[in-house]
Order: C-alpha cells, then structure tokens, then sequence
C-alpha cells in the first residue's frame, strides 16, 4: 500500500516531517514478492546464493533467503559485502562507495548472485558492488534485488526486482529501518541528507 503519508510526503515542501512510506506489512510482503520473483525468473536454478550490502542489505539478503525457502526449498547461501561511502578522505572523489569488507563463504564461480540492497538512488554502492564481485569470481550472472527504487540516478544502473518504487524531493532521504538493526520495520521519507544514498 503505498499510503497517504508517502502520497503526501511526494508533494510536500523540504520542510515537511518525516513520512512513512511502508509499514511492517507492507515490507514483509515486498520481501515475499522479490523472494517469488527470484525464484520464478531464475526457475529455482540450483546455484543461486545471495550477497548483501552491510548493513540493511545484508539484513534484507537474510529475508530473502528465509522466504525462498518457504515450501521445503534448500536454504539459500547468503554472504554480505561491507561497503561505505566516504568523503574528503583523499581516496577518491566526494560521495564515491568503498569496499571496507566481507564475508562470502562460497565460490562465485558459475553462480547466479543476486546482489541486495535497501535503497537504490544513485547506483555508486552497487557499482562498487559489482566491482568487489568481479575480483571475488566469474559469476554466471549478477542480478540486482532492492527493496527501494528512489530514482535519480547518476550511473546506468537497473535493479531486477524492486520492492516499491518511491519518489523523494531532492534533498530529502529515504530511509530503511529493519528491526534486527533499528528495532522497528518501516520506510521512512524525511530528514536533510546529510551523504550519499547508493
């Protein structure tokens, strides 16, 4: 349900409050449709494994993971990627994603990753993803799975699986809180930003 307060949150001035955009249900059905359609598009192939983005990512992989095994199926191998963004640190330009870790304990040879994350926006954090995992294998293929689309973007980059595509004004940010990390399920519009979102 996509809600009065995101409706509202879309035409709102900057200085609007925060809005939920997805509650608890909302997420938990995105999550299922996303595990659903990876199944379907991929016709439950045997060397799928999931690799999430740290932290919210990683959180939603998790899910994933949870969901596509539903109904007896095997569990999903999942690993994560640790991949901030930084600034004026003289590593690169402002805003550009750095690999800082992970933890992918099997081979991505011939396998079909489906790459996770909370929000996409400008598609620098996945290209920083797609670049680690190039130098971690040769995966048969690499699909992108995000629970939010905000658009905008600055690099050629399309998620495969999108839980809800939401609108923000500009200089506000789309936020993702999963229990396990915030306590609470939600998606929230609001805030100034204050860095990049990937």
């Amino acid at each position: 349900m996509r809600g009065r307060a995101a409706n509202a949150a879309m035409s709102a001035p900057s200085n609007f409050k925060p809005a939920q955009a997805l509650d608890a249900a909302a997420i938990a059905r995105a999550v299922k449709r996303i595990a659903h359609e990876i199944l379907e598009r991929n016709n439950g192939a045997a060397n799928i494994v999931l690799v999430g983005i740290v932290r919210r990512g990683a959180r939603l992989a998790e899910r994933l993971a949870e969901a596509m095994a539903e109904g007896g199926r095997r569990a999903m191998p999942v690993g994560t990627l640790d991949i901030s963004s930084y600034r004026d640190d003289g590593r690169g330009a402002p805003g550009d994603p750095r690999l800082l870790g992970r933890d992918i304990p099997f081979a991505l040879d011939r396998a079909r990753v489906v790459l996770v994350d909370d929000v996409l926006y400008t598609g620098r954090t996945v290209r920083a993803a797609l670049d680690a995992l190039a130098d971690l294998g040769h995966p048969e293929s690499i699909q992108l799975a995000v629970l939010v689309d905000r658009g905008e973007r600055e690099l050629p980059i399309r998620a495969d699986y999108v839980g809800r595509n939401i609108e923000a004004p500009p200089d506000q940010r789309v936020y993702v809180r999963l229990a396990e990390v915030d306590g609470v399920d939600e998606v929230v519009i609001g805030g100034a930003k204050k860095g990049a979102q990937g």
